[in-house]
């Protein structure tokens, strides 16, 4: 930098800034910038076309076949009418379809009278859960020093059901998102059910409808953790709680295990909107509704309305509003169907659709200004309090997430991206000691997730079964599938098989991220707007609204004065219980072949196609309104402050983290425990499958047998992540090493044999499985496979075991190793899903060597192994 001497220097100044300098210089940032506008405005166009494309295309191809349908139906009507016609009962059919459709009628009116009258009562008792099962209250967040309106219940197993108190226990986290608790148990095909029926103890966390005075989201996290705790004291013989969320309670649930990483076994989230930006341009419009509609300051306002409270009506006012022929009316013309049998149905879910709860203004501003509109949870961004932040990355429990590609309120984008934003990639997971596996269906919808009994049936009951082993997977990334394999004593029975996966495979579900840079713009405009609103607006108006104003707009709301005024307290509705009474006694439906019936169904199929269409056209133009709106220049300008993504660890930094540094530190050091865990690592591979069956084996070897058995589960845990890094990192320097951990050849000869017995048959074994079986072998001096290994050697006890193979006969030994062919580690092994044990992909930034890196000496004492003394086995449950 010149000084002010030289500035001034006619001899320097050629060499110093001249104002044609500076002139280029500012022509060159006009030039590069303009570039970069072109290029973002040219993404912005891309993302344009794309939304009307897709749109267009599905306007045009759902509507033009529903037309055609149309058509057709009604071609078939006018044949039926003429035949009728000609047959001279036309009249008569007319005559029938009027009485008939009269008293379905009365009888549809009758029924919603009754869901008013459950709807009062419902409110009338605070709008307990709609559990289909008996409970007992367990724990009261009133109660707690930071007191929340939440509850932790027992549910007290039906008759015939029998619950071992020693066997993990299920902890059921409902959303709270406008209805109350309940949904994820009131049927008995449910979440709930499979696990009471596999004998698992099972608590619901519940919620009253009004939160406690003063009550935060972090008091919220806070009642949960004593739950989990309590639950756990409860049950000291059995493993952590699987914690269970669904939709809003999934990143509920994430919140509790990032900050209380010690307390929750596997974390399974159900449809939970964590990464909220996320999405396909011109399939889920709902994301755009804080851009087009408003961002923080709209809950802000309507919670000042309601006194301090946000009221849930106007949440589940929105729900109805993404798919209005739906709930507003094909929900109606089903009912006045087949109300000789719907009405029960209806009434059932109408009783949890109906009740409506209350946040507190600063839950309702947390959840849309950290999460939905600000996306900070993903970012690393989100504080539950001040000076609390929420790190995703500290949960150390496995995590299950259940995605759907019928689901329009969480597509999985926004279920599963986090991943890919949280972690560099699946190495790091794997250093961390982390196991993630995701599943994604084809098409049942959102509720369908935590309410259909067919899903309960297959993916909840597979995926309860599954929680038995899963902690036995290497750490990393996986896909759970489950396959139809045969019908069986009247039952489908599946098999699951654990794809591993890379973010590529994650990512391959989206799009790309141009189409999020515009929400950063949103996400900055709505803290502004929020500033304004809470500096300008709220004093006035909090200075006008009443208790008994804010009251009287929750009872005048039209989700619940619709259902009030339908109710037996209103004296025009009194007639409709006798009426109908009546009715039921002589009721007499229409003939099916009646054409009038035929008619109605068109009608109906027709009004419900216009809604449609209305519908499909307010998503394109809120879709195409959003990124004209947002994804502007001026609008990128504004929110490129919070555009940054959270700053991710590269290859060369995962290695150099201290927990691989202490990993590869103890390559050589260990015992019968280590090198059984790091054989059966080693055996994955990279693009191959964990068939179930073989998952479980590894199971019950790592959590029944000893030595394993008596390490528990924590040092277990510990020593798989470390045997995991060290073969993905040094796969090589893994397999020479192993007969430092291995003295003895009866040691030598059983490990081999364990690690044999989980891949099963060797005609099941893949080339490559075989292949490194064999190599293993000649590591440790024992001569080639022979036959099959199908009993678990270790089911005697581990010295009855090693006794047992002491004698080197039942091995064959040979007297030299044999001949394996190359040699070829995880990272080069084409093993297949029947490998028997987790797969793993080594790091890229561990490359193999071109030639073996041979051991490094090692003094004498250090080749004895290290084994966990003597002790007593502690008490197990039947899963682990």
């Amino acid at each position: 930098m010149p000084d002010a001497f030289e500035i001034f220097d006619p001899a320097r100044q050629p060499a110093l800034p001249a104002p044609a300098l500076d002139a280029m210089a500012a022509g060159t940032r006009a030039f590069e910038a303009a570039q970069h506008e072109m290029t973002a405005t040219g993404a912005t166009a891309r993302i344009l076309m794309q939304a009307a494309a897709r749109h267009g295309e599905r306007i045009a191809r759902t509507h033009s076949a529903r037309t055609q349908a149309g058509l057709g139906a009604a071609r078939d009507l006018g044949t039926a009418m003429g035949a009728a016609l000609s047959a001279g009962q036309l009249g008569l059919f007319w005559a029938d379809y009027l009485r008939d459709a009269a008293e379905r009628a009365v009888l549809t009116a009758d029924v919603l009278r009754q869901r008013g009258d459950v709807f009062l009562e419902h409110e009338a008792a605070g709008c307990p859960p709609v559990l289909v099962y008996d409970t007992e209250v367990v724990m009261d967040g009133a109660d707690l020093p930071h007191p929340a309106n939440y509850v932790l219940l027992r549910i007290l197993p039906p008759e015939g059901v029998v619950v071992n108190p020693c066997r993990r226990p299920y902890v059921v986290i409902d959303p709270r998102a406008g209805h109350g608790p309940g949904i994820g148990g009131f049927k008995t095909d449910s979440q709930v059910g499979v696990a009471l029926r596999a004998g698992h103890p099972v608590y619901f966390v519940a919620f009253r409808r009004e939160p406690e005075p003063g009550q935060y989201l972090s008091y919220v996290t806070r009642a949960e953790a004593a739950f989990v705790r309590e639950v756990m004291r409860r049950h000291p013989e059995a493993s952590k709680p699987v914690v269970i969320g669904n939709c809003q309670g999934g990143w509920a649930a994430l919140l509790l295990a990032a900050t209380n990483p010690d307390l929750t076994g596997p974390v399974v989230v159900n449809g939970a909107p964590v990464a909220p930006w996320a999405g396909i341009v011109g399939e889920n419009p709902m994301r755009y509704n804080a851009g087009v509609l408003g961002g923080t300051w709209i809950p802000m306002f309507l919670s000042d309305l309601g006194g301090g409270l946000f009221d849930g009506a106007h949440l589940v006012q929105n729900f109805e509003m993404m798919n209005p022929a739906r709930t507003l009316y094909r929900k109606y013309t089903d009912l006045f169907r087949d109300i000789d049998t719907a009405g029960p149905g209806f009434l059932e879910f109408e009783r949890w659709w109906g009740g409506y709860f209350l946040l507190a203004e600063p839950e309702i501003r947390w959840i849309v200004e950290q999460l939905f509109v600000g996306n900070r949870l993903v970012k690393n961004e989100a504080r539950i309090e001040p000076g609390r932040p929420v790190d995703l990355k500290a949960i150390r429990a496995p995590i299950i997430v259940f995605a759907s590609h019928g689901d329009n309120i969480t597509p999985p984008q926004q279920a599963l991206n986090w991943i890919v934003e949280t972690y560099a990639d699946v190495s790091e997971i794997r250093i961390r000691g982390q196991r993630i596996l995701y599943m994604v269906h084809d098409r049942v919808g959102h509720l369908g997730i935590f309410v259909s009994s067919r899903i309960a049936r297959k993916e909840h009951t597979e995926m309860a079964s599954t929680l038995k082993t899963i902690e036995a997977l290497a750490p990393g990334l996986y896909e759970m599938r489950i396959e139809d394999v045969e019908e069986r004593d009247g039952h489908t029975h599946f098999t699951v098989g654990f794809a591993e996966r890379s973010f590529d495979d994650i990512r391959a579900l989206d799009d790309g991220h141009d189409d999020e840079r515009p929400f950063a713009a949103v996400a900055r405009a709505s803290e502004v707007q929020a500033q304004v609103y809470d500096a300008m607006v709220r004093p006035v108006l909090r200075s006008l609204v009443t208790d008994s104003v804010a009251e009287m707009g929750r009872a005048l709301h039209p989700q619940r004065l619709s259902r009030a005024l339908m109710s037996s307290r209103n004296p025009a509705t009194g007639p409709l219980a006798s009426a109908a009474e009546k009715l039921r006694e002589t009721r007499r439906p229409a003939a099916p072949d009646n054409p009038f019936l035929a008619a109605e169904a068109l009608w109906v199929e027709t009004t419900e196609q216009a809604i449609d269409l209305w519908r499909d056209l307010r998503d394109m133009s809120f879709e195409i309104g959003f990124h004209m709106m947002w994804g502007n220049p001026w609008a990128r300008a504004f929110g490129r402050s919070h555009e940054a993504r959270r700053t991710l660890k590269d290859g060369a930094e995962l290695r150099a983290l201290p927990e691989v540094t202490a990993a590869l530190f103890n390559i050589d050091r260990g015992g019968f425990a280590e090198a059984v865990i790091r054989m059966l690592i080693l055996l994955a591979d990279s693009r191959g499958t964990v068939r179930r069956d073989r998952l479980e084996r590894s199971s019950r070897v790592l959590t029944r047998d000893d030595p394993f058995r008596s390490l528990g589960a924590a040092h277990r845990a510990m020593v798989i992540n470390e045997q995991t890094l060290i073969a993905s990192y040094e796969p090589e320097r893994a397999i020479e090493t192993l007969p430092l951990l291995l003295n003895t050849p009866e040691e030598r000869r059983l490990a081999a044999a364990v690690v044999q017995f989980i891949p099963g048959a060797i005609e099941e074994m893949s080339p490559r499985t075989l292949e490194l079986l064999q190599r293993f072998r000649a590591v440790l001096d024992l001569g080639p496979i022979t036959e099959d290994v199908t009993e678990d050697p270790l089911v005697g006890g581990f010295e009855a075991a090693l006794a047992a193979w002491a004698d080197p006969a039942p091995e064959m030994e040979a007297e030299t190793a044999p001949e394996t062919g190359p040699e070829t580690g995880p990272h080069t092994a084409e093993t297949a899903a029947s490998n028997g044990a987790a797969p793993t992909t080594p790091a890229p930034a561990a490359p193999e060597p071109a030639t073996p890196i041979p051991p490094a000496p090692i003094p004498p004492v250090s080749r004895s192994p290290r084994r966990p003394a003597a002790r007593k086995p502690r008490p197990s449950s039947e899963d682990s």
